[in-house]
């Protein structure tokens, strides 16, 4: 088990940077970065990256912002230890962050992947990994085809004992606006009678550029904050989850200090 799940809660030991690199923490990063995801694909496009190849990988992208003077809170990561069945990890999305550093906090204890918008396979190198995870790939343009898409695979990762993570929201925001953020979670949990974990994410630190939204200026001052909720099951129609959801989020996001607005 790495060093990041070890307690319930983790917070980066704040080291000081080298010169170069607190002053051009972005160019360090992403170089850093692209070293990760060119190995990991490497090794995806010959059938070796393996689950916990994954993890490797995600945890040295969270050593590579933490060496750039970035840092990272992990909230109850001892909820993870109390599943014994796979599960729907349900989350806000605030930046492309969250995709490389929940792996590392997740496959150390169950098989998971992503629910993917259809973008994220085709990028350049990037795709070989992604695809090697065997991701849920919806479109968001047509939201009755994604749900179909999203209950006929969430259903086969799932009695295959992978858990899945799901953004059930339009785009990425530095906010959080609960009238945009779907039931698509809790439907696919209560459709596999299997547990629903909420997690708040506060990952503005890779912020969104203005011409490439995910190349943007990465900001170490912002701590990058995950805080699990407590498994649980769907009873009835949902909607009384899906609300203990979205309070979740909220209430995560008001505790700490956001750029953009709550709703």
């Amino acid at each position: 088990m790495n060093r990041l799940i070890q307690e319930s809660t983790y917070r980066s030991p704040g080291t000081r940077p080298l010169f170069l690199r607190q002053k051009m923490p972005s160019l360090f990063f992403y170089s850093r970065v692209l070293w990760i995801v060119m190995a990991a694909a490497h090794l995806a496009r010959r059938g070796l990256y393996t689950g916990a190849e994954w993890e490797k990988s995600s945890l040295a992208v969270v050593n590579a912002l933490e060496s750039v003077g970035g840092g990272i809170t992990i909230e109850n990561s001892k909820n993870l230890l109390q599943l014994e069945t796979p599960c729907v990890f349900i989350a806000n999305h605030m930046s492309v962050l969250e995709a490389f550093v929940l792996p590392s906090l997740i496959r150390p204890i169950r098989p998971v992947t992503f629910v993917v918008k259809d973008s994220l396979i085709s990028y350049p190198v990037f795709r070989y990994v992604m695809v090697s995870r065997d991701p849920i790939v919806v479109g968001r343009s047509n939201a009755r085809q994604d749900l179909k898409t999203v209950m006929k695979e969430g259903k086969q990762r799932l009695d295959n004992n992978i858990s899945l993570i799901i953004f059930p929201q339009t785009t990425r925001n530095y906010g959080f606006d609960s009238s945009k953020f779907n039931s698509l979670g809790v439907k696919l949990a209560k459709r596999n009678n299997v547990p629903a974990v909420p997690i708040a994410l506060k990952t503005d630190a890779w912020s969104m550029g203005k011409r490439f939204k995910d190349l943007g200026e990465i900001r170490p001052e912002r701590m990058v904050r995950i805080r699990f909720g407590d498994p649980f099951r769907i009873e009835g129609n949902g909607r009384e989850e899906h609300g203990r959801v979205v309070e979740f989020i909220r209430t995560a996001l008001q505790d700490w200090d956001l750029l953009g607005p709550i709703k």
